[in-house]
């Protein structure tokens, strides 16, 4: 297997994802060089990144979000066979530039506690989760949020 010790710039494909034993991951899509020098149709150059150090993977999953423009040094493994993406193993992590900040626009996130709620213009119901992401549960409607909440930690222990 070839590895290459490399400086990769790219868009962060999707949010980063917690792995086992604090590592984040998360696909980057290249930037090419010379973009005049790619065909319109090719398709993107896609790298699979992890890393493993506290303070880039603390950046990755409290900072970093889809577009953002990053700049990663690392450890490059290229793909055991042809189509599978590359691995990238970051040392290093740089952000270039970051992405506009999105617009809910008929869509509300709010904090109760230590849960998040959703609540949305075309519907009465409301989406409840965790801070953590724990699917909580589907109030029929805004007035029955505490309600859920309270079934959840009654049969949860008060753990959120």
């Amino acid at each position: 297997m070839t590895t290459k010790h490399c400086t990769v710039d790219g868009w962060v494909d999707v949010p980063p994802a917690p792995g086992p034993r604090g590592t984040a991951t998360f696909d980057l899509v290249v930037r090419p060089d010379d973009p005049d020098t790619v065909a319109k149709d090719a398709p993107d150059t896609i790298v699979s990144c992890t890393s493993e150090t506290a303070r880039i993977t603390h950046e990755l999953l409290n900072g970093i979000q889809p577009s953002d423009l990053v700049r990663v040094t690392g450890t490059l493994v290229q793909p055991p066979s042809p189509g599978e993406p590359a691995r990238l193993t970051v040392d290093a992590l740089e952000v270039l530039d970051t992405a506009l900040v999105p617009i809910l626009r008929d869509m509300v996130m709010d904090r109760y506690g230590d849960y998040c709620v959703i609540f949305n213009a075309d519907s009465d119901a409301v989406p409840v989760f965790t801070a953590l992401g724990q699917w909580v549960g589907l109030a029929d409607n805004p007035d029955a949020i505490a309600t859920l909440i309270d079934i959840h930690e009654r049969v949860n222990g008060g753990d959120a």
